[in-house]
């Protein structure tokens, strides 16, 4: 898993090159709204687009990580079917429904039995490389959800230009960032992350969580800003030095929710001594989120060996999965 983190940077290198190889189809109906149906790291690559997207996308795009499909889904609307395995029952099943509705569809795989499926029915298909945990391919989750809607001229080709400069920060503050998570992880091993995140970064906090959960083998929880002030602020209320706060900031951020960060640090501060904040480096939107992931992600790495776990095995998702294939 170290490797893999650290090759972040090659791993979106290598994503673009697929993208811009992809061969993908028309559809003769016009799309009125997307939908990407995927779950766990294959479904975070769409939150991550669509925080990226929301300021240039003409038509809705929901993210969907279950079984079944939302009613509005049918022939105007583009689905792209994210399972890194091609294996994920859920999104297999998700698939079905959106070939019954006539959805134009868009499969990201390495293989497995949406391959099988997208073949089958002539769906458009990109393929991925294989040989990685889903969550340590991310980049070629959302790289590919690019290349897509630019292919339906719903987004320009900025995403490049903006993905290579982002790759440079990376490789450029990779070693800087290392040694800011490592000392982090020290105390943070012995607590409970809680991960806020302004509006507009929210993928962000759900793959810090995610990436804690799976890498850290660590409970944590996290929240968006300003939506958290209405409800979850209250739950503030006793003092517990275990309870620690991350705030994430951008330069970007709505004035006024750098304001409600501010208040917030106030306000949690009487509850906790814990706190940390983390500021993303880059001068576009692209390299700041994607800067705040791979913090999350090196994070979440030596949370691993400060509490000596194997950063890679999930062996409880693996036997979830075991018991549910018995009740075929």
């Amino acid at each position: 898993m170290e490797q893999l983190i650290a090759d972040f940077g090659q791993q979106l290198s290598n994503a673009l090159e697929i993208g811009k190889n992809a061969t993908l189809t028309d559809h003769a109906a016009p799309i009125q709204n997307i939908l990407v149906t995927g779950l766990g790291g294959s479904g975070m690559g769409a939150d991550v687009v669509i925080d990226l997207c929301a300021d240039q996308l003409p038509v809705p795009m929901l993210v969907n990580k279950n079984y079944q499909l939302p009613a509005f889904v049918n022939h105007h609307t583009l689905v792209i079917a994210s399972s890194y395995s091609g294996n994920t029952e859920e999104t297999t099943n998700a698939l079905q429904i959106a070939i019954e509705r006539g959805a134009k569809i868009v499969c990201i795989t390495t293989g497995g039995v949406m391959k099988q499926i997208a073949r089958e029915n002539g769906l458009d298909l990109i393929q991925l490389p294989s040989g990685r945990p889903p969550r340590a391919s991310l980049g070629f989750s959302f790289i590919q959800q690019f290349f897509i809607l630019h292919h339906f001229g719903f987004i320009t080709n900025d995403f490049i230009e903006q993905t290579e400069a982002a790759i440079a920060l990376l490789n450029a503050e990779q070693d800087a960032i290392k040694t800011q998570a490592a000392a982090w992880a020290k105390t943070l091993a012995h607590q409970m992350p809680i991960i806020y995140a302004p509006d507009g970064y929210g993928s962000v906090a759900i793959r810090w969580r995610q990436q804690i959960n799976e890498n850290g083998k660590q409970l944590c929880w996290h929240h968006v800003i300003p939506e958290m002030n209405h409800n979850e602020l209250v739950g503030w209320r006793t003092k517990d030095n275990n309870q620690a706060p991350v705030f994430l900031r951008a330069s970007d951020v709505y004035e006024r929710i750098n304001y409600r960060i501010d208040i917030n640090k106030t306000i949690v501060g009487q509850y906790t001594d814990s706190i940390y904040e983390l500021t993303a480096k880059g001068n576009t939107k692209t390299e700041r989120l994607l800067y705040l992931i791979h913090f999350g992600d090196w994070l979440s790495w030596y949370l691993a060996q400060e509490r000596h776990m194997d950063a890679t095995e999930v062996k409880v998702i693996d036997y979830l999965k075991g018991e549910l294939a018995k009740m075929h």
